[in-house]
């Protein structure tokens, strides 16, 4: 939990201004019995009126002061619990944005999410309770001992007993329900992935109309975090009524013996409430403290969830980034590059890649589905770190550059057109924030865009719903292209990114991308080969390696898998 300490130092200041605030509090509670038991055993036993009315306003003083005391420790209190998970929300999102795709492999996208939000607010609801109550429940309970003592040391010695016997309770409490709400947080994740699954493949759902099947995934996740609760609180309740039954007999007791020695003379009625005031007090400062460590064990569960977040180290080698910038003519070179995925337990997914693409070159890559093209794409914005072999730009391997000066001069189309909520001219301007309306009709024009954008009402200021849903699959990924190119990108990735795209336009894009950008390094991704006939260098793809390289007219002499790609495809449309 070492990730606290930044926010101990920012915060520690306020949070004694608070504890002072609360132990002011306190200090007033722990007069009250005191005072009751002069105003019982002095002014009420001799009827002196005057020592009542003048122990009465003292009272009705402490009690203002204490008031102002817990608005000034409420209000610090909830300051600071606020601060301090507003800072640390954000520092778990930057350490997740700079995470690698190999980093965010290992967590859930909807563990990060209840990593993120409820994680956080358990941290938060502890660090709100530490200034209200968990702080002032063991000054009362200690100053109630004190006073108790103070009071009657021979009736004390109940405490002597009780006291213990709690604290055994309590440190129970906390050992063995810890491992429960560890289950409950990951239950949590479990019913968030199912709830995030379904939002994402709704259309799916609704078309093969699989609403039971989705309620029973949802059901049993549900009924997981439901069981994992009900276990965790079911533990943490029996502690709480053995806790008041142990206080309880306290009291008892001081009723009893207090009883025998008023009758003996030996002590006052005041005192003999005071002190059962006194037990009252320690009976709900115990029952605090129980709860304390409840919370506690909540808040370090999800303490050491988000600390794994925080200690999870970055893949990639970052302490030999080098910052100068790429060349705006840049070559890509691939030397004995293997590649695998950290969950398929060392597979490789690429096995020894090696070719070059010289700048200005376009290069197609085409092979069957799960051959590894995209894979291979994404090794070279460094998404992930090649297993052996490197990946060089200009000559520079890809691991020891600055990844921002890296990503700056690539522009990625992804298979997959992801649209943000907001406007159409908002998604484009992803690509460059202050970039023209002139900059973003050419983009628009040359992803074969600009005429459907300026057929709606309202054109570049179209709103886009949620993921696109309102955008054809074709319109969401010209869109998609248009963001790219407003980048103006001196490597360009087209990731499959023309599926849903007509041949017609298809060939537009091409175009358009030879006549603007003649020095532009394509990559092109595509499982039409019509997509890739007309590449200066054809990569055909096969299980993770290399089944052929060259040209369309080579290929078709010499690859098989290619022949078989072509004839496969084009026989298709010819018939």
């Amino acid at each position: 939990m070492k990730f606290l300490i930044k926010y101990i130092k920012n915060y520690w200041k306020l949070f004694i201004a608070a504890v002072i605030f609360l132990t002011i509090e306190a200090l007033c509670d722990l007069m009250q019995p005191t005072i009751m038991s002069k105003i019982i055993d002095i002014g009420v036993a001799n009827k002196q009126m005057d020592y009542v009315m003048n122990k009465g306003i003292i009272m009705l003083l402490i009690t203002a002061l204490g008031a102002v005391a817990a608005c000034g420790r409420n209000i610090l209190s909830n300051y600071v619990s606020q601060k301090f998970s507003e800072e640390l929300r954000l520092d778990l999102f930057k350490k997740i944005q700079g995470f690698s795709f190999d980093n965010l492999d290992k967590f859930k996208g909807a563990s990060l999410v209840t990593r993120l939000t409820n994680d956080v607010t358990q941290l938060q609801n502890f660090c709100n309770g530490l200034m209200r109550i968990f702080v002032k429940a063991p000054l009362v309970c200690i100053g109630s001992i004190i006073m108790a003592a103070k009071l009657n040391p021979r009736m004390s010695l109940v405490l002597v007993v009780v006291i213990p016997i709690v604290i055994i309770f309590i440190f129970a409490n906390m050992q063995i329900g810890y491992p429960f709400f560890i289950k409950v947080q990951k239950a949590l994740d479990k019913v968030n992935t199912v709830m995030r699954e379904y939002l994402s493949g709704v259309r799916v759902v609704k078309a093969f109309n699989r609403f039971d099947y989705e309620i029973k995934r949802f059901e049993g996740a549900n009924g997981e975090l439901a069981s994992a609760s009900t276990n965790a609180m079911r533990l943490m309740s029996v502690f709480s009524p053995i806790i008041r039954l142990t206080v309880n007999l306290g009291i008892v007791a001081v009723i009893w013996i207090g009883g025998f020695r008023v009758n003996n003379g030996n002590m006052y009625v005041g005192q003999v409430i005071a002190f059962i005031n006194y037990m009252t007090q320690i009976l709900f400062s115990l029952m605090m403290i129980s709860f304390v460590f409840t919370v506690f064990v909540r808040a370090r569960a999800s303490a050491e969830r988000i600390g794994e977040v925080f200690m999870e180290e970055n893949e990639r080698n970052c302490s030999k980034a080098i910052k100068e910038n790429v060349k705006t003519r840049v070559k890509v070179d691939f030397e004995k590059v293997y590649f695998s995925y950290a969950e398929s337990k060392g597979e490789p997914i690429i096995k020894n890649i090696t070719f070059r693409c010289m700048s200005g070159e376009t290069i197609g890559i085409i092979g069957a589905t799960g051959a590894g093209k995209t894979s291979l794409v994404n090794l070279i914005p460094c998404f992930y770190n090649v297993t052996s072999g490197s990946v060089k730009v200009d000559g520079i391997d890809v691991n020891h550059m600055d990844l921002k000066t890296l990503r700056e001069k690539i522009a990625i189309v992804p298979q997959k057109s992801i649209l943000f909520t907001g406007t159409v001219k908002d998604n484009i301007l992803w690509g460059k924030e202050n970039a023209s309306d002139e900059e973003i009709k050419n983009a628009a024009s040359m992803a074969q865009a600009h005429d459907f954008i300026s057929s709606f009402p309202e054109g570049y200021e179209t709103k886009i719903g949620q993921g696109g849903v309102n955008f054809s699959g074709g319109q969401k990924q010209r869109i998609s292209i248009a963001r790219a190119l407003i980048k103006k990108p001196d490597i360009l990735i087209l990731d499959d990114c023309t599926s849903a795209v007509d041949a017609a336009t298809e060939t537009r894009i091409r175009l358009s991308l030879k006549k603007y950008f003649k020095n532009l390094t394509c990559f092109i991704i595509a499982q039409r080969i019509t997509s890739v006939m007309e590449a200066d260098k054809i990569i055909v793809m096969d299980n993770g390696e290399i089944a052929g390289v060259g040209k369309h007219e080579q290929l078709m002499k010499d690859c098989n898998i290619y022949k078989e790609i072509f004839y496969s495809q084009i026989g298709k449309e010819v018939v």
